[in-house]
């Protein structure tokens, strides 16, 4: 199968969409989930924050003093990471100082173009923790720019065993509610489509098993552009399932990279994002790798790591494509469109981020942080959005918006021409336009090369609206 017009991943998270509209407030039937007393001590609670519509300013220091040279930046990025860990993201642990990796295959694809290593990589305390990354090298050119894709597992790797979903999972309900009632709640809808069970949405990052060959030939392109695909399954570092213990803590904190760290409140983008570091350790040790140009994407929800990515860890350049509500469009603007909002996100996948965020469900106006401020972190990084022009869940506004808000820390930075937006004919999807999009622009940035395209146009309320009546039409 050609590179052209193939659709690598179509991403269903978020589908199908919940019956009735998301309440205001949490319902107060919920088990809260246990916090996690971490050693970063505590920051303001909703109820000590004022009501701010406006975008928090990324170059306003805590102390409401103004960010007016480069040399003052380090000491508001960190405020910014220390804010967006406790309120977003969750605490994370340090990167461990100790990954080491070890072949365990390689092969030729492409009648020899492109080498394949099947990489075992151990890290952490007792170097307990493991991942396996599939690395795809072309031929001739080393060292290469390497695109680090999170998505199935690698070929040739063992599928780690997983975790059943939560009731209720990928059905738009609140997942916080106990057990009965979501299983009362779906048995209701089941029964309101005519006695047919209704599909939720996959577990995230599981593709059929593949070969070098095939996922070679289904990046064909990637390699004549000259770049190194790293691959691997984010879920062998989190479990994305929404299934609660007893006492109503997650049981994903039971398996993978959690049980080493404790005393962490990370969620799961979060740990998704820590893999990708880990990665990138492991990447600067390899010869065929220019360790200083790493590109990290990945699609919805793993667009949503790759944005954290991105911004927590200063290797990457981030690519994150359709990351809808908790991505790259700000709260305070998301909701019309149908688009994701603060609340939807709460309601469906509270443990994908710090269990500070749930008290903002309702209250998104009193967020001390906006999305804008992880693209913040990114400067004077390169980073661009890969957006599709009919993904309802994706407000091109909010998009926007953040783009804007993140605008300042590039101008201190002189790097406003490193923030990239691409807005391609298609839904909530990874599709070849979009790897186009991403290889030229780490092109014009990484490789420095001259590339004839615009990367900051955003679609018109008339040009949405006719790419929806196209895509209804062609139904």
């Amino acid at each position: 199968m050609s590179f052209r017009g193939l659709l690598f991943f179509a991403v269903l998270a978020g589908w199908p969409r919940a019956a009735e509209p998301v309440p205001n407030r949490p319902d107060p039937r919920e088990i809260p989930v246990p916090r996690i007393k971490t050693p970063s001590g505590e920051l303001p609670g909703v109820d000590a924050l004022p009501v701010r519509k406006e975008m928090p300013d990324v170059l306003t220091r805590d102390d409401g003093m103004k960010v007016t040279n480069l040399a003052q930046w380090p000491a508001r990025r960190a405020e910014i990471r220390r804010t967006l860990e406790y309120y977003a993201t969750g605490h994370v642990p340090p990167p461990p100082g100790n990954v080491q990796g070890r072949v365990l295959k390689t092969e030729t694809a492409l009648g020899g173009e492109v080498t394949y290593r099947l990489v075992h990589l151990t890290f952490g305390p007792d170097e307990k923790l493991f991942l396996d990354i599939g690395i795809f090298t072309p031929r001739d050119g080393a060292p290469f720019p390497a695109i680090i894709l999170q998505s199935g597992s690698p070929p040739g790797a063992e599928p780690l065993p997983r975790l059943p979903q939560g009731p209720g999972q990928g059905r738009g309900l609140d997942v916080l509610l106990p057990a009965e009632i979501l299983q009362a709640q779906v048995a209701a809808a089941d029964a309101a489509r005519g006695g047919g069970s209704a599909r939720g949405a996959p577990p995230p990052g599981r593709i059929p098993l593949t070969t070098a060959e095939s996922l070679a030939t289904r990046h064909r392109e990637v390699f004549r552009r000259g770049y190194a695909l790293v691959v691997y399954n984010n879920n062998d570092c989190a479990e994305d399932t929404t299934l609660r213990n007893a006492d109503g803590s997650w049981a994903f904190r039971t398996t993978r990279f959690f049980p080493a760290y404790p005393n962490y409140d990370w969620g799961i983008l979060a740990a998704w994002a820590w893999g990708a570091s880990r990665v990138a350790d492991y990447l600067e040790t390899d010869s065929a790798i220019a360790a200083k140009k790493l590109v990290i994407t990945g699609a919805s929800r793993a667009g949503k790591s790759a944005m954290i990515a991105a911004a927590f860890d200063e290797r990457f350049m981030g690519a994150p494509v359709v990351t809808g509500g908790g991505g790259v469009g700000a709260y305070r603007f998301a909701g019309p469109r149908n688009s994701e909002t603060l609340d939807v996100m709460q309601r469906k996948y509270p443990n994908w981020f710090s269990p500070n965020l749930h008290p903002f469900w309702g209250e998104r106006d009193k967020l001390p942080f906006d999305q804008h401020w992880f693209i913040a972190l990114c400067a004077p990084r390169p980073f661009i959005a890969l957006e599709g022009n009919t993904d309802t869940i994706s407000l091109p506004e909010a998009v926007r918006q953040s783009f804007l808000g993140a605008r300042p820390a590039y101008a201190l930075h002189a790097a406003e021409d490193r923030l990239g937006v691409n807005y391609a004919a298609h839904g909530h999807a990874f599709t070849e336009e979009d790897w186009t999009a991403l290889m030229d622009f780490a092109d014009r940035h990484l490789r420095g090369k001259k590339v004839e395209r615009s990367f900051e146009r955003f679609p018109s309320e008339q040009q949405l609206d006719a790419a929806l009546a196209r895509t209804r039409a062609a139904k």
